[in-house]
């Protein structure tokens, strides 16, 4: 049987109503108790009835995007058993894929991802940071325009997330800049994103230092399957080493292009992605052409899924 891999998705594949392709599991409700019963927050409401603005609240959707992961990655455990070679998950998604391979409890992990939440809130003060998606540029103009348009401010390419797509965040005024710099120097399109936190670049730093703290606290196991982590491309079986990755993801790029080359690269012909919408199905199609991206949004996609490992596809 050829090599999958299971990969889980960040903050921006929220919508109400996310979970309704396997809304009818038992492992899903549960699943949702389970975290509404941690957080003291109504979770299952929040997805399905909104109001949209609660759920787009970092604070919410951090532990939203967690819950429907790992509900969704219980209903493919259960519906096909295998595991898989490698996990791994784009910026929060990393913590999902650590629950699905038992190295981090979910109760830790959902109290973990709403730290790190109010952390990236209140790291930057509101209209303060801005982040922008730079469309049809190669990663290393991308990088100058970001060195140009700084003067003296953060900018920094920060979530190279298939080729010619990279995310730009940092200072408000420097990201206008840069966007306009990128037009100028071939850019299909650049695009600020909704969001009122800049991830990934250096004005998330103190946010890492008060997670490492955190994390230090929190027990962490090795991985029972591998995991690629954002931050260097690497798995780790070291506790430390674990929390040191999870600490720089805050303030280092997502190398998502890195990421999935990595598990093509090591016969990895399959991945499903676990959670809500598919957008990573779609960018993992743009990256490596050894590899087939399938989004496990219903139970018709996972049995399809699991046919095609079973068959060698």
């Amino acid at each position: 049987m050829n090599k999958f891999a299971i990969v889980f998705p960040g903050q921006g594949s929220q919508s109400l109503g996310m979970m309704k392709g396997i809304a009818d599991s038992p492992l899903v409700l549960e699943t949702f108790s389970e975290a509404s019963s941690v957080l003291g927050l109504d979770l299952w409401a929040l997805v399905n009835e909104g109001p949209v603005e609660q759920l787009n609240l970092t604070v919410n959707t951090q532990p939203a995007m967690l819950a429907a992961g790992v509900a969704t990655w219980r209903v493919w455990r259960a519906i096909q058993g295998q595991q898989p070679d490698f996990l791994a998950g784009h910026s929060l998604g990393e913590y999902t894929a650590l629950v699905a391979a038992d190295a981090i409890s979910f109760g830790d992990a959902l109290r973990l991802v709403r730290l790190r939440a109010e952390l990236m809130q209140s790291a930057v003060p509101e209209n303060v940071g801005a982040m922008a998606a730079i469309l049809g540029l190669d990663d290393e103009v991308v990088r100058g325009v970001c060195r140009d348009a700084a003067e003296g401010l953060v900018l920094e390419a920060v979530n190279f997330n298939s080729p010619g797509q990279v995310v730009i965040a940092g200072h408000q005024a420097a990201v206008e800049r840069g966007m306009a710099l990128a037009k100028e120097r071939g850019a299909k399109r650049a695009l600020l994103l909704p969001v009122s936190v800049p991830s990934h670049c250096a004005l998330m730093r103190d946010a890492a230092d008060a997670m490492a703290d955190a994390l230090a606290a929190t027990n962490i196991s090795t991985p029972t399957v591998p995991v690629i982590h954002n931050a260097d491309v690497l798995t780790h079986t070291d506790a430390g080493a674990i929390r040191d990755a999870l600490a720089r993801q805050l303030y280092s790029p997502v190398r998502w292009v890195e990421t999935i080359v990595r598990m093509a690269d090591s016969g990895v012909t399959q991945i499903g992605e676990c959670g809500p919408g598919k957008v990573l199905a779609g960018l993992i199609k743009r990256i490596d052409s050894r590899v087939v991206g399938t989004a496990l949004i219903d139970h018709g996609a996972m049995i399809e899924f699991s046919g095609n490992l079973n068959r060698g596809l």
